[in-house]
């Protein structure tokens, strides 16, 4: 049976698989940027359309909201590329998986540092064990598997709070949308891999530490537009909040992943 991430041409997702360390050189990203174009699957990696600051200028709010995204893709293409580097911690028969996920991470990260140019913000020095929190992130496999889907989780709540924010370009607009639609792709395999539903009920973590429940917050609400939907058709919270994802603002989101910035570079 097919996975979501099938579409990726298998010999390459292979390759990658058995050398992660590749995302680390851009030579070979490269590389394997013009084999997905070759195979139809150019959509994982940077589809620049020639848009660039140097020929078309981008307005402040959205320069804030691609940094935004840029550094949280910065945290999860050091994390999915750790957890690939490090032996024995994925699962054989899930590598592949995550070599896929990693493939899409490294795809969004380079169209952000491409459109934005010089207004990039550098990349930070992370802490993936959240300064403790996570303090085995990297030798049992749950954990991982619990802060990949936390890091997804709120991918999905990110995009669509800064969807606002850059509806003045259809560009960005749509680009973002795409990888909204990837983000909840991964959210809902690495929730599934966990045993859970593919979608968040009510503002439920799980079993992952509290430190995280700012990424679930919010996922409770029950009205839209203004209408209590509970009260409208019946149904209890628990379905009507799994129906909405709710958007996190860019203060949630600065807030959820300042522990895995080092205060003090190593």
């Amino acid at each position: 049976m097919e996975t979501i991430f099938d579409k990726v041409n298998s010999a390459l997702v292979q390759n990658l698989s058995e050398h992660p360390e590749a995302f680390h050189n851009s030579h070979y990203l490269n590389s394997s940027a013009a084999a997905a174009q070759q195979t139809g699957n150019s959509d994982l990696f940077t589809p620049t359309n020639g848009r660039t600051p140097l020929n078309q200028p981008l307005p402040p709010q959205i320069i804030a909201a691609l940094n935004l995204a840029l550094t949280t893709e910065y945290l999860e293409t050091e994390f999915y590329s750790t957890g690939l580097n490090t032996p024995g911690l994925i699962p054989n028969e899930l590598r592949q998986v995550f070599v896929r996920i990693l493939l899409n991470e490294v795809g969004h990260r380079e169209f952000f540092l491409t459109v934005l140019g010089f207004n990039a913000v550098p990349k930070p020095f992370f802490d993936i064990t959240a300064r403790g929190a996570v303090p085995d992130v990297f030798s049992n496999f749950q954990s991982f598997l619990n802060l990949g889907r936390t890091f997804e989780d709120q991918g999905v709540r990110a995009i669509k709070g800064q969807a606002g924010n850059v509806m003045s370009d259809d560009f960005v607009l749509t680009t973002a949308l795409r990888f909204h639609s990837t983000e909840a792709r991964h959210a809902s395999e690495l929730r599934r891999i966990a045993g859970l539903k593919g979608w968040i009920t009510l503002n439920q973590r799980g079993n992952i530490p509290a430190i995280f429940q700012g990424v679930y917050d919010g996922e409770e609400n029950v009205v839209q537009g203004g209408i209590n939907l509970v009260a409208l058709t019946g149904l209890p919270a628990t379905t009507v909040s799994e129906a909405f994802d709710e958007p996190l603002t860019a203060v949630q989101v600065l807030h959820n992943i300042q522990p895995f910035i080092r205060q003090h570079h190593p």
